[in-house]
């Protein structure tokens, strides 16, 4: 899911600036966390966000029924402007946006780790500690299993990827052999 460019980055900065002067962030945190995992999650949503065919009303109960028992008042009187004004399409970029501003104010630095099995509570605070040193930032980790990678994992922060795979050295070393110049003589 992307962030949705600038005009989902303006929404978010409203809702920010708006959560703040009341009091709200850590709630609206919460509540875009909650939104942003239900669009990715649930491609329908996207699509029915996306949809000029389904008229704003019936958009509204939709939202109305999937979220009012789980986001707070400001966040759905929120996403009711966004729906009137038409814009229903920026909500999962907004979310995310949102997300990413909160993190910023608060000083988290979100990370990425994906391994071929899960990580044991030792490797994990050991990869949180890694961020931590390279950021000075409180971090935040999500862990993703790709048996694909066979073993290591892959690292991402920031702009940084680390990736200690074994599917990532492999591919290394099939570069390495491609630009390899030596030609066997018979």
């Amino acid at each position: 899911m992307s962030g949705g460019g600038i005009v989902a980055t303006r929404y978010a900065k409203s809702l920010f600036d708006l959560a703040k002067e009341q009091g709200q962030q850590e709630v609206v945190f919460a509540d875009m966390a909650v939104i942003a995992e239900a669009c990715r999650a649930n491609r329908e949503l996207v699509v029915l966000f996306n949809s000029p065919v389904i008229n704003t009303d019936k958009k509204k109960a939709v939202v109305d029924a999937i979220f009012a028992s789980q986001i707070g008042k400001m966040t759905l009187a929120f996403l009711n402007i966004i729906l009137t004004k038409r814009r229903e399409h920026y909500v999962p970029g907004i979310a995310v946006e949102y997300l990413k501003m909160y993190n910023l104010f608060k000083g988290i630095e979100t990370a990425s780790v994906t391994t071929a099995a899960p990580l044991d509570e030792e490797t994990r605070n050991k990869i949180s500690a890694l961020v931590h040193k390279q950021t000075g930032k409180e971090v935040q980790l999500t862990e993703k299993i790709d048996a694909n990678i066979i073993g290591g994992f892959i690292l991402r922060f920031g702009d940084k990827q680390i990736d200690t795979s074994i599917s990532g050295k492999i591919r290394e070393l099939g570069k390495e052999f491609d630009q390899n110049l030596y030609v066997k003589e018979y």
